[in-house]
């Protein structure tokens, strides 16, 4: 095959890491990490696999204890125990060495482990929870095991084969609570985390509709209108001809332009470039390439095919002629004419003439390799095919039915993906289909797209369930605006934990339990999850009770300081606590020291480097965070990036931007800065550039105390600081605010507000107007918002 589709790998372990005896090879490969191999014939396999790239980990301290027919090796995490024969539960076990005091795991070859899930090949027809694959951390246990037995091998020439011969290869991970040491030694096993492009982060349209190009124009044309701002077009499969012969099957499968509907691709995708967009298609490709298909007569040829007999070329993922043939006749023309990746949508199972090779995981590596010609970032967007996955980013999880159960299940599905160091799942953002039209639901549903991977709006194509944002109700459209508008925003924020996930195989979603192991608590809030570093995310995925006017989520607050992203709210850390929003939010928080670096709004749909930054600062303890950019297209390089550090010091009240270090030409000649402290008082702060004192506009909101100074525009090799003296005090809550806009929006006597609020203007304190509420006999959801924002600081 072509230079192209030879995947770097390093698949050799050092021979010092390695015990072997005539029929068994045992690698330590980490202090934690085993591969553990059995074979009658005695002949052990050194080629990277489907799964598997790299086994050259430094070599780590162990001991090995032999005797003729024992076999102990100890290492500082694990313990293994052998009898040298044929893998069995009582000859073959392995033990996780605890930390902090907590119990070992034990592990006998074959048993069930009990981990904490993974991911799932697709949720296609999911109307709720589905079963998860296996993942690789234990919250019991300790250990996780990959079964690579089945794998087949990559040659050194790109191609696959099949492994000869019955033969056992596992990888056991005993890291015990250490999850996050565990991904990112998966990652150096089975390769890093491929660098998405900067676009990939901004809003997704897509629909199942039959466009022409005058409709998706004018489509464009009204989002543009609204300031609702998109950077990628997703064409679903009627691009193509679909009507076609009946002898020739379905028209599910199609290559060739439908010119009824599009007369000028290329025109029609410049046009989609020209407006800010990126355009990737769907194809369908298991039937092949028929007679009617315009690339039909030059494909042929090339397989040395007769194409007078108009016979069809069937789709064969195990012949790489085929393969190069597909991507040379059906794909690259269209790149050509505009299409920037492709949106693979295979659903016709997992076999094919090799045993044991998925033509899934066929189209996704090398649709992956392919898309990366010309030196730019790969690209794909298909269905998760296995352990490895990662490496072909972005997922597509099917088609979903449109309910509450469905929503409800995806924040944890996403979450618990990463423990399978799967993170760039993209969702049918409000649902695929069937159902019934809920606009709360939708809303929520978006909330939730854009603190997710991939912001991706879809439908079926029923003319009923367009996801439009003025196809809601006012005040679910207004929302739905506000919420689109701030992922384009988080863009900045979002391509740095592009470049962690990557490099430090960081993922972007995390489930709370990867910071706090050891709190039972930190697994009792499954829809919870760590949204980068920054901050903390808390998805409604429930109904509004009536007469709150607001939904619940139980969630655990990890200590520390917390404050609420939207409402200005700060909370006291370390304990559960329901939390109440009504449509116009769900709760974000951010701890204590975050900084969250965002683009300001702009108008058009641009997600490059911004030339105008809004950073918001949650004082209260030191914090800093690191700004990576580079050009966001092409394939990084030592060096490529820029990099801006921003660093809050708690006790000197002092927050110190730039200078850029790095790749400085790739950031604006001139940015400006936007810089809103949250939980201070309204007395203007100092601005510096380069020591020296400069002009800022400053604005105060008192109600949700966050203080805004809008800095002039500075050059890279600048530093700019914000002075508020030493170590300023954050201000309380404004309890009265709050309440009072609760009980103002609570369906619920007036008498009662008026007596609830009278107690609070008295002097009452916090907690003794919880115990009056308690008995007064309100409403549950009305009595949990208020108490709340009455228990939301402790001291």
């Amino acid at each position: 095959m072509e230079e192209l589709y030879r995947i770097e790998s390093h698949p050799l372990c050092p021979t010092a890491s390695v015990v072997q005896g005539e029929r068994y090879r045992i690698s330590v490969l980490t202090p934690r990490l085993f591969r553990l191999e059995y074979s009658e014939d005695g002949v052990f396999e050194d080629r990277p696999t489907q799964c598997v790239l790299n086994r050259d980990f430094a070599t780590p301290a162990f001991q090995v204890f032999e005797t003729e027919d024992t076999l102990k090796i100890v290492t500082e995490g694990v313990q293994l125990l052998y009898d040298k024969q044929k893998f069995s539960p009582s000859g073959l076990s392995v033990t996780v060495k605890a930390k902090g005091g907590s119990h070992n795991g034990v592990w006998h070859y074959g048993d069930e482990v009990e981990d904490l899930g993974g991911t799932a090949r697709t949720l296609d027809t999911a109307d709720g929870a589905i079963p998860l694959e296996h993942g690789l951390l234990s919250r019991w246990g300790g250990f996780g095991v990959l079964d690579d037995s089945k794998s087949l091998l990559i040659r050194s020439d790109g191609w696959v084969e099949p492994r000869q011969g019955e033969r056992t290869d596992l990888y056991f991970f005993g890291y015990g609570p250490a999850y996050q040491d565990c991904l990112r030694d998966f990652y150096h096993l089975t390769g890093p985390v491929p660098l998405l492009p900067r676009f990939v982060f901004g809003n997704w349209w897509s629909r199942y509709h039959r466009y022409d190009e005058q409709e998706y124009k004018a489509l464009i044309r009204r989002f543009e209108a609204e300031q609702i701002p998109f950077s990628v077009a997703v064409i679903d499969m009627d691009w193509h001809l679909v009507d076609v012969d009946p002898k020739y099957g379905s028209g599910w499968t199609g290559y060739t332009w439908n010119r009824e509907l599009f007369p000028d691709p290329a025109e029609f995708m410049g046009w989609l470039h020209r407006h800010g967009l990126k355009v990737t298609l769907n194809v369908h490709p298991a039937d092949g390439v028929r007679p009617f298909e315009e690339a039909y007569r030059p494909m042929a040829q090339a397989l040395g095919l007769d194409w007078s007999k108009e016979e069809p070329i069937p789709f064969d993922s195990t012949d790489p002629a085929f393969l190069e043939a597909y991507f040379q006749y059906l794909h690259h023309p269209n790149e050509a004419m505009g299409v920037d990746f492709w949106w693979v949508d295979w659903q016709q199972g997992t076999h094919t003439r090799i045993p044991g090779l998925d033509p899934l995981w066929m189209l996704n590596h090398y649709h992956y390799l392919d898309s990366m010609r010309g030196g730019k970032r790969g690209l794909t967007f298909s269905r998760y095919s296995g352990p490895g996955s990662h490496r072909y980013p972005i997922g597509f999880s099917g088609d979903t039915i449109i309910s509450w159960k469905s929503l409800d299940f995806q924040p944890y599905f996403t979450a618990n993906a990463s423990n399978i160091g799967y993170g760039w799942w993209s969702h049918d953002i409000g649902g695929h289909m069937q159902g019934s039209k809920d606009d709360e639901l939708s809303t929520r549903w978006v909330q939730f797209g854009v603190f997710s991977p991939i912001m991706r709006l879809h439908s079926s194509n029923s003319r009923f369930t367009g996801k439009e944002p003025w196809n809601y109700n006012l005040i679910a459209q207004t929302v739905m605006k506000r919420y689109l508008r701030l992922r384009h925003q988080l863009v900045p924020y979002l391509y740095t934990m592009n470049v962690l996930a990557s490099r430090q195989g960081q993922p972007l979603i995390r489930p709370l339990y990867y910071l706090e192991p050891q709190r039972a608590e930190a697994y009792s809030a499954p829809n919870e999850y760590y949204f980068g570093t920054q901050l903390l995310v808390c998805p409604i995925t429930t109904p509004m009770d009536k007469k709150a006017g607001a939904a619940p989520f139980e969630a655990w607050l990890p200590a520390g300081r917390w404050f609420d992203l939207f409402e200005g709210r700060i909370y006291d850390g370390g304990r559960k606590l329901t939390l109440y929003r009504g449509l116009e939010d769900i709760p974000v928080l951010a701890r204590a020291g975050a900084i969250l670096p965002m683009a300001r709004l702009q108008p058009g749909s641009s997600t490059d480097n911004p030339a105008c930054m809004e950073v918001r600062v949650f004082p209260g303890a030191d914090g800093s965070f690191e700004l990576y950019e580079d050009d966001g297209i092409s394939v990084p390089t030592e060096g490529s990036f820029a990099v801006t550090r921003m660093t809050w010091e708690q006790e000197a009240g002092c927050l110190t931007v730039g200078p850029v270090e790095g790749n400085r030409p790739v950031v604006p000649a001139r940015r400006s800065y936007a810089f809103c402290f949250y939980g201070v008082g309204p007395e203007a702060p100092r601005l510096l550039c380069n020591g020296q004192e400069a002009e800022a506009a400053v604005s105060y909101d008192p109600e949700k105390h966050i203080l805004t100074l809008e800095a002039p525009a500075i050059r890279p090799e600048d530093r700019l600081q914000v002075q508020f003296g030493a170590a300023p005090r954050l201000l309380p809550n404004d309890l009265e605010g709050q309440l009072y806009r609760l009980l103002y929006q609570a369906e619920m006597k007036y008498d009662l507000k008026e007596q609830i609020f009278g107690y609070l203007q008295g002097g009452m304190s916090a907690a003794a107007l919880l115990g009056v509420l308690q008995t007064m006999h309100l409403d549950e959801a009305v009595y949990g918002m208020l108490a709340e924002v009455l228990l939301a600081q402790t001291n």
